[in-house]
């Protein structure tokens, strides 16, 4: 999937008038059967299967919150189909309405801006709920799976159950990151999906407990390890291209210390700077061929060490990045706008972000939010670092990962700062909150 791109001036851009604000929409039976029709394609594919606990206790008219766990967009074909013939607005992220805002507010998507405070959102789904008698669908977790764990939950969701006042349904999926990972390229493998969906707290339950209670729920509904479920299961992925782009998660050589040297391709992970060598094999485990005091054979350990090194930078003052980056601006839904080159520096002090020969300067506090978006290969453009604020949003492309698109296996030294820029984020909200 692509996105609209505009070549732009950044005073052009910042003399844009800013989008209206416009209330959700009631979402019409034909888009609900439309958005139901056009997933069972891709859901045959998968063999998919929904198995149901609970949710005859939950009236046909009884709006609800929706959570579910996110891992690709096959997530949205499944809630599509396992949610029909019900009523429901899905909280989406407002580049995915760039040249196309008619028709993504008729479907029931409601925008929002990642890990920018947006109380305009909690708005949206009240009305939702109280007028339009909607459920929602909420995908906490806001951002992808990097490593097939869970990602923090925002602790003010327990907040927005109170507020809300409805009952809380899950949905879990099984096979769906196995099936397209995000450090993958796109490139989607042979795997048999299903999800479970049940009544997670009804009204009067949700009514009686604390956001702090709450979010303890969540919380451990949120509690997975897709890599371990692969290996307990034994499902196997034979794919020659499961490798490809893993550097992108294990950027941080735990033989040499090197990071950025990784290379992902085929069924190997190598670290060019020491040419350790790992194997990723059909059922998910990481085989070394070397002897190395300190190894890993499961990808989310590995990744656990590397957020491990972040804070223990962070920690010691000596964390820091800097790169240059090509810039684009979400100021409205008509196009994201390329406004040229700048440079970005990540340190305990937060986000600053110049450029734009000298007319772009922003900085954002690390206590901004508990965490980053950054994706890969973000709409075929580039691995994507984005920061800033509900008036404009900052879309930065680390030139060293490709600006232009990276073919599927291609590798370039430092792509790994996308991942530790996230966990470096992550790290450093705890510390500056606690």
């Amino acid at each position: 999937m692509k996105i609209k791109v505009t070549d732009m001036p950044y005073e052009q851009v910042i003399a844009l008038p800013e989008g209206k604000y416009k209330p959700p929409v009631y979402q019409k039976k034909f888009f609900r059967w439309l958005l139901k029709t056009v997933s069972q394609p891709e859901l045959k594919k998968v063999n998919f299967s929904l198995t149901k606990t609970g949710m005859e206790d939950l009236p046909a008219d009884q709006p609800c919150l929706v959570l579910m766990n996110h891992s690709c967009f096959l997530d949205l074909e499944i809630a599509s189909s396992a949610l029909y013939p019900r009523q429901f607005h899905i909280i989406c992220t407002q580049d995915g309405f760039v040249g196309k805002d008619g028709l993504m507010r008729a479907i029931g998507c409601i925008p929002t801006k990642k890990f920018i405070t947006d109380l305009t959102l909690v708005k949206d789904m009240v009305y939702a709920v109280k007028e339009l008698k909607s459920d929602i669908l909420l995908f906490p977790e806001a951002s992808y799976s990097f490593d097939g764990t869970a990602t923090p939950l925002p602790e003010s969701l327990g907040k927005a159950l109170k507020i809300l006042k409805v009952p809380v349904v899950m949905i879990r999926t099984y096979g769906a990151f196995a099936r397209d990972p995000l450090y993958n390229n796109l490139q989607v493998r042979d795997v048999t999906v299903r999800a479970e969906m049940k009544l997670l707290l009804t009204k009067e339950e949700a009514a009686a407990k604390t956001p702090a209670e709450l979010n303890q729920v969540l919380t451990k509904q949120f509690t997975f390890d897709n890599f371990r479920w692969q290996q307990e299961n034994h499902v196997k992925i034979k794919e020659p291209f499961r490798a490809d782009g893993l550097h992108r998660v294990l950027y941080k050589c735990p033989v040499c210390l090197t990071e950025g040297e990784m290379e992902g391709k085929g069924t190997s992970l190598t670290c060019r700077h020491c040419g350790s060598k790992w194997e990723l094999s059909e059922e998910g485990w990481l085989i070394s061929s070397g002897s190395a005091e300190l190894n890993f054979d499961h990808i989310p350990d590995w990744y656990a060490w590397e957020r491990a090194c972040v804070r223990s930078e962070i920690e010691e003052g000596t964390y820091r990045m800097e790169i240059p980056v090509e810039i684009m601006i979400l100021k409205d839904t008509k196009s994201v706008y390329h406004v040229g080159e700048g440079k970005l520096v990540h340190t305990r002090d937060g986000f600053e972000l110049t450029g734009c020969d000298g007319k772009l300067s922003y900085h954002q506090s690390p206590k901004s939010s508990y965490g980053l978006y950054s994706d890969y290969f973000w709409y075929e453009i580039g691995d994507m670092i984005s920061i800033g604020t509900m008036k404009l949003q900052y879309y930065c492309f680390p030139k060293d990962t490709s600006f232009k698109g990276q073919k599927a296996g291609d590798w370039k030294p430092g792509t790994a700062i996308v991942a530790k820029a996230r966990l470096a984020a992550e790290e450093i909200y705890k510390f500056e909150k606690h």
